[in-house]
Order: C-alpha cells, then structure tokens, then sequence
C-alpha cells in the first residue's frame, strides 16, 4: 500500500543517482552473486579503452595518404589489408574501403540500426544512431553535411553507403593540403573519426 506523507521529500530509489555509481553498484552486485567475471570486464574495458578506435582507422588513412600500393590494396580489400595491421573482430568483418576525391564525396550509414567499424572506429557516435540521422542522410545528404560543416563544390557529387551487418565501409578523406612532407604518425593526427564516416573533412592544423 503507498504511503503518504509530506513531512519529507528524501528520495525512495536504492541506487545512487550518479550514472557511474549506478553502474558500479549493478557490478558489485552481479559480480557478488557470481554473474559475471571482473576480469572479464576489465578485459572488455581495456579493448575499448586501447585497442579499438578511431586511432585505428586514422592509422590505416595515413598509410593510404602515403603509400601508393597500400591504398590500392586496401581499396581492392579492405579486409584483409587491415586485419594484417590487426584491425579485426566484432563489426570488423567484411569491410570496404571508399576513397574521396574532387569528383565524390563519401558518406557513411547504417540506416536499418548502427552496423559500424568498431575496430577502425570505435563505438558509434550517438547522432550515428539516430533516426534523424538514418532518415535524411539519404534524403539530403548535402543538407546533412552542411550540418555538421561540411561545404562541397557544386561539382562534387556525393555518394551515401548504407552499412549492414554483412558489409562496413571506411571513408578515405582526401588528404589535406599543408600536409605535404608530414610522416605517417603525423598525417595520423589530421584524420578525425567524422573524416573517416563523411561527416567530416581531414584538415592540416
């Protein structure tokens, strides 16, 4: 039976408010009644943290801005090119490599639910994911770039890939100029997660 009364307004949840605090007082709890492994957490925490991300596909750019038959390679297959940089796993798989240029500007979607690049990208952003996003992207992809400033040309055309669970695509941005001269390690730094979706361009700082 709810009680009343109004001589108090403390709060009646037992988790603490703070997300963070809630999700480690869920792990405390599971991990007591023997649910899940704390290791194996921190391995998963540890995969996210260091070993997958858009440092990964910034990686593979750069090489591609500066080594003529990697970009071919990684352009006929993409795949195998990365995973024997050790790019691999879950959402890894089956992937293609598109590359811009003054003529077409690619963009990335995965209008069904989010299929991404976690090994070359990391977790999806969440606009990736939303509705918004999904819908207009193919409607207006010009508008949707505009957005998140992104001007093109008139001239240049620009080309949306819907990503599925079979097929995961990664944007080659055009490399900027000012870039001239830079190494792989540096070049690496010009190239953003947005650049590597279409949302973005890669820019010398």
């Amino acid at each position: 039976m709810p009680h009343d009364h109004s001589d108090h307004d403390h709060s009646h949840a037992l988790l603490p408010p703070d997300p963070a605090l809630r999700v480690k007082a869920l792990e405390t709890l599971l991990t007591a009644k023997g649910l899940i492994d704390p290791a194996a957490l921190d391995e998963i925490i540890d995969t996210y943290e260091n070993r997958i991300g858009p440092r990964n596909g910034a990686e593979v750019v750069a090489r591609a801005w500066s080594d003529r038959d990697f970009r071919a390679a990684l352009l006929k297959d993409a795949t195998a090119v990365v995973a024997e940089m050790g790019f691999f796993g879950r959402q890894g798989e089956h992937m293609v490599a598109v590359e811009n240029t003054d003529k077409v500007h690619n963009i990335v979607v995965c209008t069904l639910c989010s299929c991404y690049p976690w090994p070359l990208l990391g977790i999806p952003p969440g606009w990736y994911k939303s509705d918004a996003y999904r819908a207009r992207v193919v409607r207006e992809p010009r508008k949707v770039l505009d957005e998140f400033g992104v001007e093109l040309p008139e001239g240049t055309a620009v080309r949306v890939w819907d990503s599925t669970a079979e097929v995961r695509y990664l944007v080659i941005p055009q490399r900027p100029s000012g870039s001239e001269g830079m190494d792989v390690a540096a070049l690496a730094d010009l190239v953003t997660r947005d650049s590597m979706i279409g949302t973005g361009l890669a820019k010398a700082q």
